[in-house]
């Protein structure tokens, strides 16, 4: 209940400020949903939600894959870990955006450069998650596992990967934000389609309404992708324990 009426207040105010300041400003209800219907009757909408999906996903994917066994190693073996930390924590403080032109001239103005910047928005987020956990995993209980014989893969497998996987789950929903932020900011410079165009392009036909649509799409693809990723986890990753959306287990 206390969420509805939330979401009644948030509409209540939407609306109070399209009558204050007019559609052209801040299009009302009635007006996104109608520039919503022109979109979709288009054609349009969908494959702009298509695509940036598309992108968000193929990235996030690729540099959760890179960044987790990356962080497993840089964690356990600490001659790697004093040559990569201070990098890390040098290039971690350079937002993805920063990247949009060196990107473009790397890789072109296609699909590449955009993929290649989610995967970098990707990357040290959870790179540094999954360091993170391995550094706070409490040494006796790699003593202990050695003692009893395991050899040190067991160790990483039986070990290691438990303790840690809580911070890597959150890393890659952190991270999925990220992508999202850094798709946009691609598709508004460099794309003749996705929600980043769309929002983009909608300004030169002065289509507030438009704007709005793409806003709300862009927040409902994260609001939906971030609970489906947090359901994969509980499903896949429940056997570590239940894991909390602040990285711990309880």
């Amino acid at each position: 209940m206390p969420i509805l009426i939330l979401w009644l207040l948030v509409l209540a105010v939407w609306q109070l400020g399209a009558w204050v300041y007019g559609p052209d400003v801040i299009p009302g209800i009635r007006d996104t949903w109608l520039g919503a219907k022109e979109l979709m009757e288009s054609g349009s909408l969908l494959n702009d939600i298509g695509i940036s999906f598309f992108r968000v996903l193929v990235g996030w994917s690729l540099g959760s894959l890179i960044a987790i066994p990356a962080g497993l190693i840089i964690g356990r073996v600490a001659p790697i870990r004093a040559i990569a930390e201070p990098f890390l924590n040098f290039i971690r403080f350079i937002p993805p955006i920063a990247f949009i032109t060196l990107f473009l001239v790397w890789f072109g103005i296609g699909e590449q450069s955009k993929i290649a910047l989610i995967l970098y928005a990707t990357l040290f987020i959870v790179m540094m998650n999954t360091l993170t956990g391995v550094l706070s995993l409490e040494e006796d209980k790699v003593r202990s596992a050695r003692s009893m014989g395991a050899s040190e893969w067991q160790i990483l497998l039986h070990v290691v990967i438990p303790a840690t996987t809580p911070y890597m789950f959150t890393g890659v929903r952190i991270a999925m934000g990220t992508s999202y932020m850094a798709i946009i900011g691609a598709e508004m410079i460099a794309a003749n389609e996705g929600i980043g165009y769309l929002i983009w392009n909608s300004r030169l036909f002065f289509r507030t309404d438009w704007i709005f649509v793409g806003l709300i799409c862009l927040g409902l693809m994260g609001f939906v992708t971030d609970r489906l990723v947090g359901w994969l986890g509980k499903k896949l990753l429940g056997r570590y324990g239940v894991v909390s959306s602040s990285g711990s287990r309880r």
